[in-house]
């Protein structure tokens, strides 16, 4: 069981908690249960599979993956943040999940006392409202005054509510969850932070050709060359796009920069599904000074799976893989001194391009802040629909 903080003990209004699947009580009271063990680790992480059955839009991802994001020794996240792990237990039975989270770094970078949630989920209101109650008490304890999220663990990872666009399956490493839980975080008395879009392009429909003759013109007025990743030169271009992120994303809302061995995580991860012909290079005089990363919807091939590797689920994803016919824009950043040059309706521009000739019907720009008018704007020019909408919530305490 890997290590989390401790908690501050159980909710004054709740009962001493039994051991989660512990039988014999007759209360019929939600209590809100520590994680303290593997069997409690495992309930956590395996809510959200039975939770979701029966929705044909959930996709399940890997348990192997969401282990891993939960394990301090393998995700680097914890190296500067703090978690506690909850389960709203009744009788035994488990009915919600929640993580607490003390993200030092983001208030350093932010000065803010600010505590966040995520991992959230609750089979009713009664588990939402506990969860979030406990929530706040063990920021309170740690001095903080502010609540935010759902962030899973952080704004670099997977983060927000999904409150519109249900009728369609996530993206990878996008969220999904059921409509009711808006009402259930509002309920709580949290108000919303943040709203975060994702575009889609549909490569069928023809952009406007005005986006393309102004890419056109600003890649000849400043020798803008756009290429494709050499995939083999990927380690070494790990700083570039490591500056080039951090100074990219510096002034966006909640971004905190991901240290190296973090920022070396992900992209370790991001390698192994990558299309080379989708992860593009923005140079100016040789120097690059903008990037862009696309991932190949693995979503699509992770459906009826359950989330378990076995050697007939390997087989049917490798069958699958070949038949993704999706692409998330996770990535799209500029250096700022070369912002001006109009590199982000380029990089759009050429993304569009080569989705059009390629084996990809389309394309989520995902996600984007609300604010963010360099990239909001250019998507809608080039033809994207914005199709859901994910909401941060916040709460002073």
């Amino acid at each position: 069981m890997p290590r989390m903080t401790p908690s501050p003990g159980p909710s004054p209004s709740s009962p001493a908690v039994p051991p989660v699947g512990e039988t014999g009580t007759t209360s019929r009271a939600i209590q809100i249960a520590p994680v303290q063990g593997r069997r409690e680790l495992r309930q956590f992480i395996d809510l959200p599979y039975s939770l979701y059955r029966d929705d044909p839009q959930w996709v399940p991802p890997l348990r192997i993956v969401e282990r891993e994001r939960l394990d301090p020794r393998r995700n680097p996240f914890f190296e500067y943040a703090d978690v506690q792990l909850f389960l709203a237990v009744r009788d035994g039975a488990v009915e919600g999940r929640i993580a607490a989270i003390d993200d030092r770094r983001h208030n350093e970078v932010h000065h803010e006392n600010t505590a966040g949630f995520g991992f959230f989920e609750a089979v009713n209101g009664e588990a939402a409202a506990g969860l979030l109650a406990e929530v706040e008490r063990w920021a309170r304890a740690r001095g903080r005054s502010y609540v935010r999220g759902p962030v899973s663990p952080s704004q670099n990872d997977m983060c927000g509510l999904l409150i519109d666009g249900f009728d369609t399956p996530p993206f990878v490493m996008m969220t999904h969850n059921p409509p009711e839980y808006a009402e259930f975080i509002e309920r709580a008395g949290y108000v919303k932070a943040k709203d975060l879009y994702a575009w889609l392009w549909d490569f069928a429909k023809e952009a406007p050709e005005r986006v393309f003759r102004l890419a056109d013109r600003f890649s000849r007025r400043h020798g803008i060359a756009v290429r494709s990743l050499d995939l083999r030169r990927f380690t070494k271009q790990l700083p570039e796009f490591h500056e080039i992120y951090c100074k990219g994303w510096a002034n966006n809302w909640g971004f905190v920069p991901p240290t190296d061995k973090e920022f070396a995580h992900i992209a370790a991860a991001l390698k192994q599904i990558a299309d080379p012909e989708f992860v593009l290079c923005a140079e100016v005089a040789d120097r690059t000074v903008g990037f862009a990363v696309l991932l190949p919807d693995v979503n699509q091939a992770l459906r009826g799976t359950n989330g378990r590797l076995n050697p007939h689920t390997v087989y049917r994803l490798l069958r699958r893989r070949a038949y993704i016919d999706q692409l998330r824009v996770l990535l799209l950043g500029v250096l700022p001194e070369y912002r001006q040059l109009g590199l982000f309706p380029l990089l759009v521009a050429e993304l569009v391009r080569r989705g059009a000739r390629s084996r990809y019907r389309r394309m989520e720009g995902s996600w984007v802040l609300e604010d963010n008018h360099d990239i909001n704007l250019p998507a809608e020019q080039g033809g994207a629909i914005r199709h859901k909408t994910y909401r941060i919530y916040g709460k002073s305490l």
